[in-house]
């Protein structure tokens, strides 16, 4: 299960159980390397905003597919 916090607060579409699609997507000990290193956000230290809805492992395994592919955003599965 993915441990991001759009999916730690419900708030992502999907839920949260994911299975690699693609070689270039994150293995579970890459992730929780980079966890660490992604910025809290405004509305967990009081200075509002809306709660994230987007995963951000997903996001983070869409640009690495681009990277490694190449292709164009509007081409992208």
């Amino acid at each position: 299960e993915c441990d991001c916090l759009a999916h730690r607060f419900g708030n992502a579409a999907d839920n949260g159980t994911r299975q690699p699609r693609y070689p270039t997507d994150m293995t579970d000990e890459e992730w929780a390397r980079v966890l660490p290193l992604l910025p809290v956000p405004g509305w967990m230290r009081g200075r509002g905003g809306r709660p994230e809805v987007y995963c951000h492992r997903a996001m983070l395994d869409a640009i690495r597919y681009l990277v490694d592919n190449g292709i164009k955003w509007r081409a992208m599965p």
